[in-house]
């Protein structure tokens, strides 16, 4: 058996995370790379909502979109960032009532960037703690959290981090979606933690394939992921040689999934960009291009018949 079959018949589920569209152009391309993707028959695709009123409609409508044009369960992003309790209980009420079954609850960046101080609203949800319970208040819906392998930039240390964690699961979090990171190491490292502080939902690898290395390294160093030296040596010299780039993003993602799924890992969460190519190369690898491949030979012999 060749080793794509045998990783399609291993029980790999990915999912994909998208962001809201802030251009006509954009949505364009949002939805051909959700085109290019939706065969790969993702568990769920979420999309990120940030604060300010035009940011959280444009999540509302392509959310929407989702829903009403396409199979795929979408998964609604839903921060603490400048809104009161009962502006977030609206938003979740509103898209309870579209269909929306499934949240990732974050507390969200400050209104200042990433690495700014965060300042909660008195009126507001001070953090994803509390958010994941105001959610639960409302409807038992399924809820997916961040986790950190590298611990949060603003925790002090991994034990206040991984009490954190703990706390959005016992008000009710379902899934913990991790920061990307580079180093397998590192990951199983924080699930052995993770599990011995009595937490046992499923912790899923966040995967970012490096479409631009130096995007990634400068926001990995706000968010606290450390680069390994290989890594940026894999990409030394390619600046301005964007097909060779390319080929060896496509190269480091496959390496590092195939050797988590050798790990035991059987669910992934790519940061998609908006950008399909690298995604859909990755799953290719990992066998899931043949369950596109039976629908079409389905469609061909029914067309046929």
């Amino acid at each position: 058996m060749s080793q794509v079959n045998a990783l399609s018949n291993s029980g790999i589920r990915v999912s994909f995370e998208f962001f809201p569209p802030k251009s006509d152009k954009m949505e364009e391309n949002l939805w051909r790379s959700i085109e290019r993707l939706a065969p790969m028959q993702p568990t769920f695709v979420s999309v990120t909502y940030g604060a300010g009123g035009s940011t959280r409609e444009r999540t509302h409508h392509t959310i929407s979109r989702i829903l009403n044009e396409t199979d795929l369960t979408p998964a609604a992003h839903l921060t603490c960032v400048d809104a009161s309790r009962e502006d977030v209980g609206e938003v979740v009420r509103q898209y309870r009532d579209t269909g929306v079954k499934h949240f990732v609850a974050l507390r969200g960046d400050s209104q200042a960037g990433v690495g700014g101080k965060y300042v909660a609203r008195e009126d507001g949800y001070r953090n994803a703690v509390e958010l994941v319970a105001g959610l639960k208040s409302i409807d038992d819906f399924e809820i997916s959290v961040a986790a950190y392998p590298e611990k949060h930039p603003e925790s002090p240390d991994f034990a206040t981090d991984i009490d954190l964690l703990k706390r959005k699961v016992d008000n009710g979090a379902t899934r913990a979606i991790t920061q990307f990171f580079f180093d397998n190491d590192i990951f199983e490292r924080y699930v052995e933690r993770v599990r011995k502080a009595g937490i046992y939902i499923p912790i899923v690898p966040g995967i970012a394939p490096i479409h631009d290395f130096t995007k990634i390294a400068r926001f990995a160093g706000a968010t606290g992921a450390s680069i390994p030296d290989w890594l940026a040596r894999r990409f030394d010299g390619l600046e301005e040689d964007e097909q060779t780039r390319s080929h060896v993003a496509a190269a480091i993602c496959a390496e590092q999934v195939l050797d988590l799924t050798r790990r035991g890992i059987s669910d992934f969460h790519f940061y998609t960009m908006n950008r399909a190519d690298l995604v859909y190369s990755i799953c290719h690898i990992l066998g899931l291009r043949a369950a596109q491949a039976q629908r079409e030979d389905k469609a061909e012999a029914a067309a046929a018949a």
